[in-house]
């Protein structure tokens, strides 16, 4: 199920893991701004169900830090300041490498042919730049690549720390040059898929690390003006 396709299916355990995801991606994909009041009310009959996943869903996102409950006004999407990124960053891009250190998978066919299929929509956004479609695809990307360790810790932090700051980067594509970033990361994914063709996980996660530290520069720079 993705942002804009809120159907819920499976059993109770799979319909909360949808709706989370759901209102995840609508988060980090700026559907709902900060500043945003999220209204279980509202949310439940969108998604036909009842209050109590609304409830827990929203619970779990102010645990990772993008809502925030405020006494009379209710479940707010949160901002991040760019002090914040640059730290959150800086340890984002520490554990970039850990993930081909600590536990890394054995890479498979499966790996490579999703490889293939990022690649695929990469050279699609190439030939048509579009800063919604460039978030999709380098979140689906992010957590691709933290799919290759095994360390469900390093996962999770991983997953938690990006989450927070994926916002920054489309809030500041007004200001970039959205083809020039979506070149940068079509190199990455092939740069990364050159890895993954040699099961080498460790020298993928090398890339990933190297291009977060230039997103870093890059998103300073623009900060600075």
């Amino acid at each position: 199920m993705d942002a804009d396709n809120p159907t819920l299916s499976g059993d109770a355990k799979e319909r909360f893991e949808q709706l989370s995801d759901c209102l995840l991606r609508r988060i980090c994909l700026l559907d709902y701004p900060p500043g945003t009041r999220l209204s279980e009310a509202d949310l439940a009959a969108e998604f036909g169900t009842s209050r109590t996943p609304i409830r827990r869903a929203l619970a779990r996102l102010e645990d990772a830090g993008l809502l925030q409950s405020q006494h009379g006004v209710g479940t707010l999407v949160t901002d991040v300041s760019l002090t914040e990124m640059a730290r959150t960053y800086e340890l984002r891009c520490e554990l970039a490498g850990l993930v081909g250190r600590l536990s890394p998978v054995t890479i498979t066919t499966a790996h490579q042919k999703q490889i293939t299929e990022f690649s695929q929509r990469a050279a699609a956004l190439l030939a048509a730049p579009d800063a919604r479609r460039f978030a999709a695809l380098n979140m689906d990307f992010f957590i691709f690549g933290t799919e290759l360790t095994e360390n469900q810790a390093l996962r999770d932090m991983s997953l938690r720390l990006y989450y927070h700051t994926a916002r920054i980067w489309l809030q500041s594509i007004p200001q970039l040059d959205l083809a020039r970033e979506t070149a940068i990361f079509a190199g990455e994914i092939t740069q990364i898929g050159e890895a993954i063709a040699a099961s080498d996980p460790l020298a993928a996660a090398m890339i990933r690390q190297a291009h977060i530290s230039l997103c870093v520069v890059r998103l300073k720079n623009f900060a600075q003006g």
